[in-house]
């Protein structure tokens, strides 16, 4: 085999074996990143000294609060016309 191609192939196979570790890294960085955040609201969520129950209301409740302000936004619109 001519000597450039089993150099690339090295070369490639080099490459995959850098891409495969550097995806590797990212899921790791992309896990501690989702655990920071996740240990975040739970500390804000503790701030407010509410029960699970409690919590569990308060955002269900926020669930619904933005369509309700875009149907509130869309009938003041037409009240406007």
């Amino acid at each position: 085999m001519n000597p450039k191609i089993d150099r690339l192939e090295k070369e490639i196979e080099k490459t995959k074996g850098k891409i495969a570790d550097m995806q590797d890294r990212l899921r790791d960085l992309e896990k501690q990143k989702t655990e920071l955040e996740n240990t975040d609201y739970v500390a804000v969520a503790r701030s407010f000294k509410l029960t699970p129950q409690e919590l569990a209301e308060f955002l269900k409740t926020r669930q619904m609060a933005p369509e309700k302000e875009a149907l509130t936004q869309e009938q003041e619109g037409r009240n406007e016309d």
